[in-house]
């Protein structure tokens, strides 16, 4: 079987039966296609059989893409292993004989940096909306919303006027592989959206949040990630939060630190953030490692005495 061929129905299954977002189904396309066109080198891309998909052939591409560093970082080159080893393991799904998933190792990567605000930071960036007018009403349920519920930008950017249950305080959000995950709205939060929503009835668009053109303008588009990005990075400007890049994912991380200081389990917060796997969860454990410290030290210090 040809390999675009295989890839074209490896593209359509993830879209169809596995329900994979448009987005996704682009970057596996694209990951794939540079694979595909590396083994081919000067020839067509489009001739290649599966049994050109050898494991030199990969490794071949692996030591290619480590040289183009740093346009292409070990992130990056994982993401195309990834998409690899998806393709790969649908083909032995289907009874395809082609080269073994398990194969393909991905790179290991440096742990994860968390960047996330200390209380007094955080409570600095939620009152930085000054004033009564409608920017200054809906920048406060973002900023209120995103760090009470731990919503991906893209998540928040998605939700309609419809999807934000004020009187339950919770509601539901599809996130990353189209999963499920229930999310919750603090007072504050409940609050803040309130007024935004009681002062925008006047605005015939479905998105909860939206521009707000300056002037005479009439124009209330859906907000865009950028346009959140820029609007939290706009307030711990204001607020004067140095040292830190703060982001929409910034506040992700404070709620998952808020949370696990306060006693909350990691897989409560694994639940709340919408992670697929524990591992992911497991990075805010610098959380709870000064607790680890001091208990070690209370005990051991029992121990010597005598």
């Amino acid at each position: 079987m040809k390999l675009d061929e295989s890839k074209k129905r490896f593209l359509e299954y993830i879209e169809i039966e596995r329900g994979r977002s448009p987005k996704t189904v682009e970057n596996y396309d694209h990951y794939l296609s540079r694979l595909f066109a590396f083994i081919a080198k000067e020839g067509n891309a489009e001739k290649l059989d599966l049994s050109d998909l050898t494991e030199e052939g990969v490794r071949q591409f692996r030591l290619w893409m480590n040289r183009q560093s740093p346009s292409l970082n070990q992130k990056t080159q994982n993401y195309h292993l990834i998409a690899l080893r998806a393709f790969l393991k649908y083909l032995a799904h289907k009874g395809i004989e082609a080269l073994a998933a398990e194969r393909i190792e991905l790179a290991k990567q440096p742990d994860r940096e968390v960047s996330f605000l200390e209380p007094e930071e955080l409570e600095r960036l939620l009152q930085a909306p000054e004033g009564v007018g409608m920017r200054a009403m809906r920048d406060r349920a973002i900023l209120e919303t995103l760090f009470s519920t731990g919503l991906r930008v893209s998540e928040l950017c998605a939700l309609n006027i419809g999807d934000a249950n004020l009187k339950k305080g919770e509601f539901s959000v599809r996130g990353k592989g189209g999963k499920v995950r229930v999310v919750f709205l603090s007072d504050r939060a409940k609050k803040a959206l309130k007024t935004w929503l009681d002062a925008r009835k006047d605005i015939v668009e479905e998105a909860l949040f939206v521009r707000i053109p300056r002037g005479k303008g009439n124009l209330f588009s859906r907000l865009t990630p950028r346009s959140i990005e820029r609007l939290v990075q706009h307030y711990a400007v204001k607020t004067g939060i140095v040292g830190k890049k703060v982001t929409p994912h910034t506040m992700r991380h404070s709620l998952a630190t808020d949370l696990l200081r306060n006693g909350a389990d990691l897989r409560s917060v694994q639940a709340i953030l919408g992670h697929a796997s524990i591992t992911t969860t497991q990075v805010y454990t610098h959380v709870t490692d000064p607790q680890l410290k001091e208990v070690h030290r209370k005990y051991l210090s029992r121990g010597n005495k005598g």
